[in-house]
């Protein structure tokens, strides 16, 4: 998109104008009238904050254009229900899709700032913990691009996920505490509030018409209170929004409690109030950690759907019972999928609808993505909890329940084993209600995140359902917006696209096929070569700066970032690192590529093993690292706090992309795709989205090994003894001796053991099983990286193959199937 400071006109309004000049002015007033500073104290934080305002001002001047058209047009509108909003820092992205980039650029050097470092000064939310947030914030991306209108919902939490910081190779977690100097993308909106009850009990009454109703007597009473996100388009004028919850006291000060000296009484309502919002996933190993999970899930879903029900109201056009015809209701995971009994009691107890005309509307308004195939990811809620924290709620439960296991029996009568499996409530053992369940019964669309997973979903988790109701099902494969993770974080790559291209690309990523034009150029394959080195240079400069590990930015850089899990296998990737180790210390002189091997991501806190992964990660490199006979081969960092922000310089870097999961464990994985688009080769199995991946780039573009979905079920289903591939394989013994003996750990022969006996009597993602494979694939990869030419074809394949990963089809496919969410183009900016 060309720069629209090209054909502004001379003078602008400072509050809404697109110039060099209207934005300098905008920084100048911001500065005097919203933050206060006099010049002599201005630091390049302050031109953040002045500059993030006024770019705020021209997408809010968009937002209103953008709802006053929406509305006019009676238009059908996406509400995007998700837990996690890990949208990464906002200047950059809201400058390049404004279309002003070089305009704040401009405005800022008049102003003697620069650009990059006033950008360097924004702190990033973590309002997510991986690729499920990332993903929701990339879905806002495309719906404003694509101009399909739009709300995100979700919480405000006070604290986000954890900074990650590692003492002597441990993962230690800090207070992401983002909030900290403001937030200047939000505005407040504190009339904007819904009371949200909690506990408590329910009774029985008839109302005026004689009908038995329930009524729901709660213990607490919160209440929810909006703050709104403009979420700006790209080369569009349309503006949708992000709406996040924030808790408060309904009353949040004891006047008469303060009188009598009680001064914690006074306050503790309000304190007690704002803790639910205050951090993102509390430790739910606890029962206290559980009810304030289930209760944050509760909170936002309450507060949106309230929010949504608010706007019918205040539409003179519609009706209740048009809701669906108005609404599509996205759950992003189980996460929201209390939403279903929440929007049944609205209607029901609130409405006063009739219960076969709340279902109706319900289902049609409902649509569930499903991210994942792992039980201990589908959420349950023990009985207990749940009915002491929404009494009314469980009530609705146990009649859906019952009216579905109805269904269910005059569909396959006789089949009590399918009522026990299809059950919203599990018997088996300690009762709970089963979240996902409860989802899929109650939308009228469900969707897996890739081919793969799809097929698994109606062939596993969700079996049942899918011979119920095959038309429900449907694959909408995951994306990712090049707008971020190309043209903002790799800008040397998007001028090579844009001069061989156009600009287009952007919004049209299977444009990139005309690249497959010019791999047989030498001087374009030099470019695109010189455009890497230079993304590398930049990665090692931060590497080095972060852990003092210096790497060569023309070796190889192999990189594996994405949150630390057993079915990820990082510990997959550090045997093989210990094979090539060996391979050195054994042969001195022995032929091997140059390699850096590059990890990043954060273990939950309380999950032992994968801590465990990170200090071998950090002890292996230490060893590594310092050693002159093999440092010269090889380098191993682990980055510290991976998150969107340092994501911008790895993704650009990647030679060689690890996706590396257990067949069948990974939903789809959207970081395979950002470093696809980026031009890194991916190693990896037949899981989640690599399937497609593998697909578009081309078989003899894509480094696959280990077993398939079919051969892992198949050796599990056999009886799979770890220990035999140890015995077969002398070097994987070898390997796992040298751990196990205390090599990388000063001879501490303890720290490792827990990780070398669940490899060796358990081994649940079968690493051992595909370790051989793998080692073999990754020499394959050295083979294929002496090749310069070959290996920059390959690379540019990969980039030019990406079209199909853009979250704008993905989110097309979603309007256009489920949704019913049409494009709305929006015309007047003022």
């Amino acid at each position: 998109m060309t720069d629209v400071a090209a054909s502004a006109p001379a003078y602008e309004p400072s509050r809404t104008g697109l110039s060099a000049d209207a934005l300098r002015r905008a920084i100048i007033d911001h500065i005097r009238y919203s933050i206060g500073r006099p010049a002599a104290a201005l630091r390049p934080e302050h031109y953040y904050r002045a500059l993030a305002l006024a770019v705020r001002d021209r997408m809010q001047d968009n937002r209103v254009a953008s709802t006053q058209t929406s509305l006019d047009l009676g238009s059908k509108l996406t509400c995007y229900l998700s837990a996690e909003f890990l949208m990464g820092p906002q200047l950059g992205a809201n400058l390049l899709n404004l279309g002003i980039e070089n305009a704040a650029r401009t405005a800022l050097a008049e102003l003697g700032q620069d650009l990059e470092e006033v950008l360097d000064c924004e702190e990033e939310p973590g309002l997510g913990n991986g690729g499920l947030g990332r993903l929701a914030a990339c879905y806002l991306d495309s719906l404003a691009t694509l101009e399909r209108p739009a709300i995100g919902y979700g919480i405000r939490y006070e604290f986000g996920i954890f900074d990650q910081e590692l003492q002597d190779g441990w993962q230690v977690e800090k207070t992401d505490n983002w909030l900290l100097n403001g937030n200047p993308w939000e505005i407040a909106k504190p009339d904007v509030h819904y009371p949200v009850l909690w506990g408590g009990h329910t009774e029985r009454y008839h109302d005026d018409a004689g009908v038995l109703r329930a009524r729901w007597i709660p213990q607490r009473v919160i209440q929810g209170v909006a703050y709104d996100t403009p979420i700006q388009g790209y080369g569009v004028k349309t503006c949708n929004v992000l709406t996040l919850w924030s808790a408060r006291a309904v009353q949040s000060f004891a006047l008469e409690a303060f009188n009598t000296g009680d001064y914690y009484k006074a306050v503790e309502e309000e304190v007690t109030s704002e803790t639910v919002t205050k951090v993102l996933y509390p430790n739910d190993e606890p029962e206290v950690g559980k009810r304030l999970r289930l209760l944050q899930q509760f909170f936002f879903v309450s507060c949106s759907l309230q929010h949504v029900l608010h706007i019918v109201d205040d539409l003179a056009d519609l009706s209740i019972y048009e809701l669906a015809e108005r609404f599509a209701i996205q759950l992003n995971d189980t996460h929201p999928s209390i939403g279903v009994a929440e929007l049944m009691r609205l209607l029901v107890d609130e409405r006063r609808l009739d219960w076969n005309t709340a279902w109706t509307i319900t289902v049609a308004t409902f649509g569930y993505t499903n991210h994942t195939l792992l039980p201990e990811a589908l959420e349950k809620w023990p009985l207990g909890i749940f009915g002491e924290s929404l009494p009314r709620h469980l009530e609705i439960i146990y009649e859906i329940n019952s009216r579905f296991l109805d269904e269910v029996r005059a569909r396959f009568p006789g089949d009590e084993d399918r009522v026990r499996r299809m059950s919203l409530i599990d018997e088996d053992g300690a009762k709970s209600v089963r979240m996902a369940h409860l989802a899929t019964v109650g939308s009228h669309a469900i969707n897996g995140v890739a081919a793969l997973h799809s097929e698994l979903l109606k062939e596993s988790v969700l079996k049942d359902f899918y011979e119920m109701w095959p038309e429900r099902f449907s694959n909408k494969t995951n994306g990712v917006t090049p707008r971020r993770f190309v043209a903002l974080s790799n800008p040397g790559l998007r001028q090579l696209f844009d001069r061989t291209v156009g600009d287009g690309w952007l919004t049209h990523l299977d444009r990139l096929r005309g690249l497959e034009a010019f791999i047989d150029d030498d001087g374009f394959r030099a470019e695109w070569r010189d455009v890497k080195r230079a993304n590398k240079s930049r990665l090692a400069d931060f590497v080095y700066a972060e852990t003092g590990v210096e790497l060569d930015p023309t070796w190889l850089f192999d990189i594996q970032v994405k949150r630390i899990h057993e079915y990820k296998r990082q510990h997959l990737n550090v045997l093989n690192i210990v094979t090539q180790y060996l391979r050195i210390k054994n042969n001195p002189g022995i032929d091997m590529a140059p390699r850096a091997y590059i990890f990043g991501g954060k273990a939950a806190p309380g999950y032992f093993l994968a801590k465990r992964i990170i200090k071998l990660i950090t002890a292996v490199g230490d060893m590594v690292n310092f050693d002159p006979e093999v440092n010269r081969y090889m380098k191993v960092v682990f980055l510290p706090n991976f998150n969107v922000q340092n994501a911008h310089l790895i993704y650009p870097a990647a030679n060689l992309s690890e996706q590396i999961s257990t067949a069948g464990k990974e939903a789809s994985g959207t970081g395979n795709m950002k470093f696809m688009m980026n031009g890194a080769l991916t190693i990896g199995t037949l899981d989640g989205a690599n399937v497609e991946i593998r697909a578009e780039a081309g078989p003899e573009n894509f480094f696959l090994f280990g077993l398939t979905v079919e051969e892992v079920e198949k050796l599990k289903r056999n009886g799979y003894r770890p220990s035999s591939y140890i015995a077969a394989d002398p070097e994987l013994r070898a390997v796992l001796d040298l751990i196990a003996g205390g090599h990388f750990s000063h001879g501490d022969t303890e720290v490792f053991r827990p990780l070398i006996d669940n490899l060796t009597y358990d081994d649940p993602f079968l690493v051992l099983a595909d370790y051989a494979s793998y080692v073999g694939c990754q020499d394959r990869v050295s083979a294929a990286w002496q090749d310069r030419d070959a290996w920059s074809r390959m690379s540019i394949l990969n980039s030019a193959r990406s079209g199909k990963f853009s979250s704008d089809r993905a989110i097309a496919e979603y309007c256009d199937d489920i949704w019913g969410v049409h494009a709305v183009t929006v015309t007047n900016g003022k």
